[in-house]
């Protein structure tokens, strides 16, 4: 009796240990990240709650920007997303920089988004021919290469004001100092690092083969993605409230929803209209990641129109997922705000 009861616990504690082996298994399995991102289509997101202009004209179609979702990979995500259509398995390096935390990557969307609305702002009003009032205060590191100089005087968020004691206040004019520069030459940053500011001495220097590829020697301090801190006041105010999405991709129909609302004139005559694209000053339009993701957003929201970058190959791979998931959807290419103008005009 006594050895048929030793033989019922045996029994059972034999059964726990295989299923509590089995769940750190499967949880293993199922929580292990991987150094990769998945990524799938967002959504499209109706403009006119998200941007407000003072007294700004509200019409009967809409303009929408489309979203990607990014997550990290886990090992079924990774197996799902290489046997689904639209969901891409992206290597952690091309997603965030070497070394750069979580925290420092959405920082770095978040400020890029930021620069986007600005931006947008600006070549709205000026379009429109109202009055905005731009100022600068700086420039943000908002990303630095693994190997370079940068790496031991900067962190992200530091702000860069002045170049050897002149005044560097632009992106473009941060560039423009830096550019002529040669391998070895001395270059003295003025920053604000919070509240203090410090003077930070860096040598240039050459590039790793690894972030030049085939372009032949480069030299820099290896400041990635540089940022402005811009101020912008404006008359009629714009408020706009895009919450936690990140990046510039969405500079195109910000641009056009602004204007939209500052002028009589209806853009959309009525029409469900996506699209994507990052906004510079001259009003052209910019290449940015996962366009065909972003194309099954736009159909699945009703869109009847997408206005798709024309650099980096955007249109076409925008046609080729229109066709490819038989979306309806006019697919129109765009290489500035212009030519977007232009193809609402004749709507």
């Amino acid at each position: 009796m006594t050895s048929e009861k030793e033989g019922k616990k045996k029994n059972f504690f034999s059964q726990n240990k295989f299923i509590i082996l089995s769940l750190l298994i499967f949880a293993f399995i199922a929580f292990y990240p991987l150094p990769y991102y998945i990524t799938s289509p967002g959504d499209a997101r109706i403009l006119d709650p998200i941007i407000s202009v003072d007294g700004g004209d509200k019409d009967e179609g809409v303009f929408m920007l489309t979203t990607v979702s990014v997550g990290t990979a886990n090992i079924p995500q990774y197996i799902w997303a290489k046997l689904s259509d639209y969901r891409e398995v992206i290597p952690a390096e091309e997603i965030r920089a070497e070394d750069e935390t979580d925290e420092e990557y959405n920082q770095r969307q978040l400020q890029m988004m930021e620069d986007s609305q600005h931006a947008a702002t600006v070549v709205a009003f000026q379009q429109a021919g109202k009055k905005v009032d731009i100022q600068y205060h700086g420039v943000y590191v908002t990303g630095i290469m693994t190997g370079m100089p940068a790496e031991k005087k900067l962190k992200v968020g530091d702000k860069i004001i002045a170049v050897d004691r002149n005044t560097v206040m632009e992106t473009k004019k941060l560039l423009d100092v830096l550019a002529p520069k040669k391998a070895g030459d001395p270059v003295e940053l003025t920053i604000l690092r919070g509240e203090k500011k410090m003077n930070v001495s860096l040598n240039i220097e050459q590039f790793p083969k690894k972030y030049i590829q085939d372009e032949g020697p480069k030299a820099g301090l290896g400041i990635t993605s540089p940022v402005a801190d811009v101020s912008i006041e404006t008359d009629p105010k714009v408020k706009i409230d895009t919450s936690q999405i990140g990046g510039p991709s969405a500079g195109l129909m910000f641009t056009l929803e602004i204007l939209d609302q500052l002028i009589d004139d209806d853009l959309t005559h009525g029409k469900k209209i996506a699209g994507t694209g990052t906004m510079d000053l001259q009003k052209n339009v910019g290449p940015i990641g996962g366009i065909q993701q972003k194309i099954v957003a736009a159909d699945e929201a009703g869109a009847e129109i997408f206005f798709a970058p024309v650099e980096g190959d955007n249109y076409k791979d925008a046609v080729k997922a229109q066709k490819d998931i038989g979306s309806k959807m006019k697919i129109v290419p765009v290489k500035t705000l212009d030519d977007a103008l232009k193809y609402l005009e004749k709507l």
